[in-house]
């Protein structure tokens, strides 16, 4: 069944992906209207999402900017699609980088780096990182359940030089590393809802209270990582830039979730330049009123413990 399924759609995303982005695009207006104003695909969470955000804008800018999210939706899709057969001259066309030599300086110094960063703009053609930066470029994946789709998908996401691991995996990974000092440049995708009970600290996100991912600081303080966000805004319709924008590097002498807030404060600051190109369709701010809950579970785990 999982090949038949391959078999019947797999042919079409590749002959999308081969079309070129202006016709591409056209194929995205329509989308857009679809979800849109047809089938109105989460639209009630990206309002809620945006109310939660910015509750000083009017509702009619709140909707501008979901209007402007959807349009931008659309277009990523597209070119995920675009992804599979895009060649590394017309990428580096459309995706940029504004300062790599702040990266590449450290890796000249031997620097292992967790490349952090938010699910803003275009973060599929980020596989175009091991094209500018220097060093291994390694990208957490999650296993796809059609095991014909996770071969071309990875495939795709590794053409550039990435190399992938699976989530399960890249912890393991980064101490083979470490244990063999053996360069790395990690990306880290972390402004995404943790679950509750697999949570260490709670901050505020656009003055909302929610659970926060700990993991980059984390790894960073135990392998010595200089912490590096990278921050991708969109140029024009299929052009993007990327810069990156240097946090730490010396994360052990920072206090415990410092690192985290920093990053927040960041995605923040960027997400408000450019609002309509966040992923607003996630549910980022569904643990807001769990916070009481979390602090009971974490009372009962230390008595536990003693």
């Amino acid at each position: 069944m999982q090949f038949l399924v391959f078999a019947l759609t797999y042919p079409f995303i590749w002959l999308f992906s081969r079309l070129p982005m202006r016709i591409l695009y056209i194929k995205s207006d329509v989308f857009f209207f679809l979800i849109y104003y047809v089938f109105r695909y989460r639209k009630k969470v990206v309002l809620e999402n945006l109310k939660l955000a910015f509750p000083e804008k009017s509702q009619a800018e709140r909707i501008k900017i979901a209007k402007g999210f959807f349009k931008h939706f659309t277009d990523l899709f597209m070119e995920s699609v675009k992804a599979f057969s895009i060649s590394e001259k017309e990428i580096l066309k459309r995706y940029t980088y504004k300062n790599p030599e702040l990266v590449n300086n450290f890796t000249k110094q031997g620097r292992s780096i967790a490349l952090v960063a938010a699910h803003q703009a275009n973060w599929e053609w980020s596989i175009s990182l091991p094209l500018v930066l220097d060093g291994n470029v390694h990208g957490a994946y999650t296993k796809l359940g059609n095991t014909y789709f996770e071969k071309v998908v990875r495939t795709s996401r590794e053409k550039f030089g990435v190399l992938g691991y699976k989530t399960s995996e890249t912890v393991k990974g980064m101490q083979k590393n470490f244990i063999e000092k053996t360069q790395g440049l990690y990306i880290l995708l972390s402004d995404q809802s943790p679950q509750v009970h697999k949570t260490f600290y709670w901050s505020t996100f656009f003055g909302v209270k929610v659970p926060m991912h700990t993991g980059a600081e984390m790894l960073a303080k135990k392998f010595d990582l200089v912490v590096v966000n990278y921050v991708t805004r969109k140029v024009k319709r299929g052009h993007y830039e990327t810069e990156f924008q240097l946090i730490t590097e010396t994360p052990k002498e920072f206090d415990n979730y410092q690192i985290t807030d920093t990053y927040i404060n960041l995605t923040e600051k960027n997400i408000q330049q450019q609002p309509e190109l966040y992923l607003w369709s996630h549910k980022r701010f569904k643990h807001r009123n769990n916070f009481d809950e979390w602090e009971k579970l974490k009372v009962s785990k230390q008595k536990t413990k003693k």
